[in-house]
């Protein structure tokens, strides 16, 4: 009697098939895998595509064991579910799984240079191989204690003082610049601007920007207005703003602050982009589905998340040895949407600044 046929599972993708799909040879795989230096940084992205297109998964167990590593990279993030942040996480929670590491977090409850140093201190007690630092909070502390010149680690935000780490960060200030252009082009006198809180080096970039699009214009310079990323700040300052009578746009340091200053300036009966245009940044993912879809500024967060894991897998594979520090700057893209749009036909007064009350606007560190 012939026995039944048994359809065999699909067998599990191993290090050879990733190296057929790559156009590479097995060592190579292995190199990049392991997070070995000396990959050509486009050699290093075919891998890892192949990785990511089967599904491959290496044995994490048996390389932990050979390499005495813990197979983990610790990421050091602020303390919040708001997109930027929680994007960004997920991009590099990604990369570092394609890359057969897992990840764990610290957050940063507070904006403060000790919460910082005790994010990090747990995470190299944890035992992680190397730590992603993802929170704007100044670094003097960190490097006075030298707790990161004896761990390998990448940042996602430029570093101040001497503090020599790889960094992978979006174009924020070109970013702001292309929104701010882009409004300006389309014939408004100048561009109010809603920062995020300065203290945070993103708000800083993106208010940078901001500025330089308007001077090289030679337009008027407004004094720029401090939030906070939530959309109430963005209801607040839009009240203020609507006020005044004679402001025709607005860039916006991020999507829910410009969700905000929208609502204020429907309210009011204005029409957008009739009487008022608006531009953000991060491109939530509500944006183009809103009745009135938002101009923004889109980060690749996986992009930067998969950047960041290889400068890290490249220090770490330098074993101790010296590795290269140098700035990555992640290229972001300006969405057109029905936000934006030409003047109403009106004689632009010299803005003159908002006295606000400093108590109305508290930073409270989430993007």
């Amino acid at each position: 009697m012939q026995r039944p046929q048994v359809q065999r599972q699909a067998s599990r993708p191993v290090m050879a098939d990733v190296a057929r799909r790559a156009g590479v040879s097995l060592k190579t795989v292995s190199r990049v895998v392991n997070g070995e230096p000396n990959v050509r940084p486009a050699l290093r992205d075919r891998v890892l595509a192949a990785v990511r297109e089967l599904g491959y998964r290496p044995n994490a167990a048996a390389r932990a064991l050979a390499a005495r590593r813990s197979r983990v990279i610790g990421a050091v993030t602020p303390g919040t579910a708001r997109f930027g942040p929680t994007s960004q996480l997920f991009g590099l929670e990604r990369a570092a799984w394609e890359a057969g590491y897992s990840v764990v977090v610290s957050s940063t409850f507070e904006a403060t240079p000790d919460e910082l140093v005790r994010a990090v201190r747990e995470l190299v007690e944890h035992g992680v191989d190397g730590i992603v630092l993802a929170t704007p909070v100044h670094m003097a502390p960190i490097e006075a204690d030298g707790l990161l010149q004896r761990i390998p680690a990448v940042s996602l935000d430029r570093l101040p003082g001497d503090l020599m780490l790889p960094t992978v960060v979006p174009d924020q200030r070109g970013g702001a610049r292309a929104a701010t252009e882009h409004l300006l082009e389309l014939g408004h006198r100048t561009v109010w601007h809603l920062s995020g809180p300065m203290s945070w080096h993103p708000a800083r970039e993106r208010a940078d920007g901001w500025r330089d699009a308007l001077e090289a214009a030679g337009a008027v310079v407004p004094e720029p207005i401090e939030g906070d990323w939530t959309p109430g700040t963005g209801y607040a300052v839009g009240r203020e703003l609507v006020a005044r009578g004679d402001v025709t746009a607005v860039f916006a340091a991020n999507d829910q602050m410009a969700l905000g200053i929208m609502r204020a300036f429907y309210e009011a009966g204005r029409r957008i982009p009739e009487d008022f245009s608006i531009v953000g940044f991060d491109d939530v993912p509500e944006a183009e589905h809103l009745f009135i879809p938002l101009t923004t500024v889109r980060q690749d967060f996986g992009a930067t998340g998969r950047r960041a894991v290889a400068e890290l897998l490249a220090r770490l594979g330098s074993n101790g040895g010296p590795a290269p520090v140098h700035s990555v700057v992640i290229p972001v893209e300006l969405v057109v949407r029905a936000s934006s749009g030409p003047p109403p036909h009106r004689q632009a007064t010299r803005p003159e600044p908002i006295d606000r009350p400093q108590q109305a606007m508290h930073p409270q560190g989430s993007r």
